[in-house]
């Protein structure tokens, strides 16, 4: 005996209140539930067994256990769908909702009428159950689906309770962890930050978290833009210490994956809410802070040196070089920046300075040679060691550049860059003019 859309539902419903801690949604083919079990069953306890008591309730007698198992997996805290309910289910879920809203808004004008501003009747509250009850499940199955995020977003709002922004985070972790590129789970996940940022006692540890599932949503869905934007998005919430821990510990992951450049434009901000934070009128007169702030540069520098080194023609290495080298041209090439510094301090600086268009010129030329035909990686290697060379030059104010001239007048970059890109080589000329 098949199952109609609404008894699909309400076993997806009661599956989702009988295990609160799922925290992985998928879709899974139905042949493949017996493998999926087999599976199970190996790695798990005794105590694991079948599917979960509530999906067991849902069923009837006669050949429904059996459609019930190709419906639904539940086990570990892992929720997997049957592709082939997909549809009837949506449906079912869509129709449930709407149809609750339309009774709430109803129920709501009518109280209206009557002089209150806004429903407060257990009836409204019963309501308002059902109407959760079903966004979730709508969301779980069509993650765009906005008036479900709004409607949701209206009662944790009007409720105010720790709880329910708790519940929310869960919720579009759940629709991130099959969809991590979503959207308008990632802006919910913003708006409970932002709501509940100034009375969270444990702040901290929820940015914490939240940086830790960015990475480990990054680990499985490679260049995802929103996920990285929501950890950048972070970072204004950071205080200092936070932000030096999290410039550490992002490190590592950044030079497993020297092809993502959103980690390094992360690395960016982060280095950036530093700067920032030495402004202030108390740290700015610290030449302590400052050198702290300054070694922390410099620190990226030489790991990133050693990145282009080992990686041989990762582009985005070379522009993260740009973005690192501008921070020392502005503030120091350019005499901008007006610091007071202890003689210590300063003669520090002043070799740093006079040694750093050497260091990336030895950089360059240690890159631009071809050291092998075979791989593009060589010959995409020595043009971006030329782009960049023709690149600082630009950025160096005078009478320094004149110098980097030079020393580029003695490297044959027209020859390479007409090589290896031929729309580049217009370029040369007009650097080099």
């Amino acid at each position: 005996m098949s199952q109609t859309g609404a008894d699909l539902l309400k076993q997806l419903e009661d599956i989702l209140e009988s295990d609160p801690l799922i925290d992985e949604v998928g879709f899974v083919h139905p042949s493949q539930f017996d493998l999926l079990n087999e599976e199970s069953s190996i790695s798990g306890n005794s105590s694991d067994k079948a599917i979960s008591q509530a999906t067991k309730s849902i069923a009837s007698s006669e050949g429904c256990s059996e459609q019930k198992n190709k419906s639904f997996w539940n086990k570990d805290h892992k929720l997997g769908i049957s592709t082939s309910i997909l549809l009837p289910l949506y449906k079912a879920a869509k129709h449930a909702f709407m149809t609750a809203l339309k009774q709430y808004k109803t129920y709501g004008n009518q109280s209206d009428e009557i002089g209150n501003c806004l429903p407060v009747s257990s009836s409204c509250d019963v309501l308002q159950s059902i109407l959760m009850r079903h966004s979730r499940s709508l969301l779980l199955l069509s993650c765009d689906f906005m008036t479900a995020w709004n409607f949701r977003k209206l009662v944790v709002s009007k409720k105010q309770q720790h709880s329910m922004f708790l519940d929310e985070l869960h919720l579009s972790a759940l629709v991130i962890s099959y969809s991590p590129k979503s959207e308008q789970a990632w802006n919910h996940r913003r708006w409970v930050i932002k709501s509940i940022s100034a009375r969270c006692s444990n702040f901290k540890d929820l940015l914490r978290k939240e940086s830790e599932l960015v990475e480990k949503i990054a680990e499985r869905s490679k260049m995802n833009y929103r996920a990285w934007n929501h950890r950048c998005w972070l970072i204004s919430y950071m205080d200092g210490e936070q932000t030096v821990h999290e410039l550490k510990k992002s490190r590592s992951w950044a030079a497993l994956h020297v092809a993502d450049n959103c980690c390094l434009h992360y690395r960016s901000r982060l280095l950036l809410k530093m700067m920032e934070e030495s402004s202030g009128s108390e740290k700015k007169e610290s030449s302590g802070y400052k050198a702290n702030i300054n070694q922390a540069w410099k620190d990226e520098l030489d790991w990133n040196e050693t990145l282009i080194k080992r990686y041989v023609g990762r582009e985005a290495l070379w522009l993260y070089r740009r973005f690192l080298s501008m921070y020392w041209i502005n503030n120091f090439l350019s005499d901008s920046g007006g610091t007071s510094y202890d003689s210590k301090q300063m003669d520090i600086n002043s070799n740093y300075c006079d040694s750093f268009l050497e260091n990336e010129f030895c950089l360059i030329d240690s890159c631009l040679a071809v050291q092998d035909n075979e791989f593009a990686d060589f010959e995409s290697q020595a043009v971006y060691a030329a782009s960049y060379m023709l690149w600082l030059k630009v950025q160096v104010p005078e009478p320094l550049g004149n110098d980097l001239r030079a020393k580029m007048r003695a490297v044959d970059l027209k020859t390479l860059l007409d090589n290896s890109y031929q729309e580049r080589s217009s370029l040369f000329n007009h650097f080099m003019s």
